[in-house]
């Protein structure tokens, strides 16, 4: 069993992660360091929102930046996260086929 803190900071982890720019942004990370203007170009948001959402997978210590000249570029710090995607593919395939199952679908 774990303690309270463990699952307070898993949960700090979770929110991190939980918004679909974030996602898109992980996504692109785990092909390799991008440059801040890849990842606003890739969300098409503004810098700043773009920069809010970076600073909170940074202090979930998910990602980790360097700064190059004038450029911010990025990383992702644990690559196994993307684990954790498939895992959440496979939740709404399942969901998915059971819905239509449900609805009397299925082939």
């Amino acid at each position: 069993m774990h303690t309270m803190s463990t699952y307070t900071s898993r949960a700090e982890v979770m929110k991190a992660l939980a918004h679909p720019a974030r996602l898109m942004m992980l996504d692109a990370l785990a092909d390799g360091e991008k440059c801040v203007c890849e990842l606003q170009a890739l969300v098409g948001s503004s810098m700043p929102t773009v920069s809010n959402h970076l600073a909170q997978m940074r202090n979930a210590g998910i990602i980790a930046a360097r700064r190059e000249g004038n450029w911010v570029y990025y990383r992702l710090l644990v690559p196994c996260l993307m684990k954790l995607f498939t895992c959440v593919d496979a939740v709404l395939k399942s969901e998915a086929e059971r819905m239509a199952e449900a609805l009397g679908e299925t082939e």
